[in-house]
């Protein structure tokens, strides 16, 4: 290594990036585009080493991107733990990480907390990672919302310590977001880990973990072949321990949540057998000329076709959701009978069969393959 290289980089001890991608069969090949980013690095943000712009934190490199690249736009992430609270607002971008255990973006807000400039960040706020452009591309990281949801929920409720607010989101599909694309990457957290709010998105052999409603929103979500993974409560007693989905599908749209040769799986023997619904319907609180209340045209569909399931699946596989009443105090029950929640073919000691899980026959599944879930996307 040359002096002036070697003045540039600092303390980092960075692999070639050649050697970083190595092996990564599905990572497109270096291009002229894009640059690098690497925790250990103490040289001057936008140094061009190698032919690479180098910055130390993620959001320095989605500040220096183009703000409507035409063609993708490569920032590879080295291995380190980036604590960012990031907002994808470019099109074209793509993160990719060194590898999926090591390279870590994380942050801990949730839904109620406090927000710089006042009121809380709110389950639409308090992401880690929001995207809000087209095509955007995650592959090899961990995108992680740390918040210490197992102490808040071990805490009794009268502790004013506790949050009655514990929703924290790892990643958020919102406003602007289609085409996003997420291979070999790991998405943690315990309530609401993955919010797929709007448009298209695909998951290839990625991994989610959570507990209630850990995946959920109105987006077109397809998961090809991913690890669907429930956690545990630290509070004792809690039956159900959570759901798997909750979907808000419009019913305009024909499809929602789709798991595709998945696994769903206990993170560990601490979770109880039957204890984890398929899903329940959510209908969000909206604003409508004659009042607010949830929104009857969310009718979410859940599909798992050729899934695994572990004992964790309850017999019944569903659940009924609450939502804001049109008038009076009370809530409005929606039954799951009432949404598009459907299986196709399930295996595993969860797989069971009975007349609350409804099946696809073989001409239905035929509609669930990934090139019509897509439509005119092709990843």
């Amino acid at each position: 290594m040359n002096l002036q290289r070697r003045m540039i980089l600092g303390a980092s001890a960075a692999l070639p990036l050649a050697a970083m991608l190595e092996g990564c069969a599905s990572t497109p090949a270096l291009s002229a585009s894009g640059s690098v980013v690497d925790a250990a690095y103490s040289g001057p943000a936008g140094a061009v080493v190698e032919g690479k712009a180098y910055y130390k934190s993620i959001q320095a490199a989605l500040d220096a991107a183009p703000s409507n690249a035409a063609q993708a736009w490569r920032i590879f992430v080295r291995n380190g733990r980036y604590y960012e609270k990031l907002d994808i607002t470019k099109p074209n971008i793509q993160l990719i990480g060194e590898s999926r255990e090591k390279t870590i973006l994380t942050y801990d807000a949730y839904s109620g907390l406090a927000k710089p400039g006042g009121g809380n960040w709110g389950t639409f706020g308090c992401a880690t990672l929001i995207v809000h452009a087209s095509d955007f591309h995650a592959e090899n990281l961990t995108i992680e919302n740390g918040f210490d949801y197992p102490s808040n929920d071990a805490k009794d409720a009268k502790d004013p310590t506790r949050t009655n607010d514990p929703q924290a989101v790892a990643l958020m599909t919102d406003t602007g977001a289609d085409r996003s694309l997420f291979v070999n990457v790991k998405i943690t957290g315990h309530q609401d880990t993955l919010f797929t709010n709007v448009g298209r998105s695909l998951f290839r052999k990625s991994y989610v973990s959570g507990n209630v409603d850990f995946i959920f929103g109105a987006g077109q979500s397809v998961f090809e072949e991913c690890e669907i993974v429930t956690r545990p409560r630290s509070k004792p007693g809690v039956n159900p321990v959570g759901y798997v989905t909750a979907p808000s599908t419009q019913l305009s749209d024909k499809y929602g949540l789709v798991f595709i040769r998945c696994k769903l799986l206990k993170e560990n023997d601490k979770l109880p057998d039957e204890s984890s619904p398929l899903g329940r319907p959510w209908h969000p609180t909206k604003s409508f000329p004659d009042g607010r209340y949830a929104d009857p045209n969310a009718v979410g569909s859940s599909v798992f076709i050729e899934c695994f399931m572990d004992a964790h699946i309850t017999t019944d596989g569903w659940a009924a959701m609450s939502g804001t009443q049109k008038s009076g105090p009370d809530k409005t029950w929606f039954k799951p009978e009432d949404s598009r929640f459907f299986e196709y073919k399930s295996s595993g000691p969860g797989a069971k069969t009975g007349s609350k899980r409804r099946q696809l026959s073989d001409a239905q599944a035929a509609d669930y393959t990934v090139a019509k879930l897509l439509g005119d996307w092709k990843p």
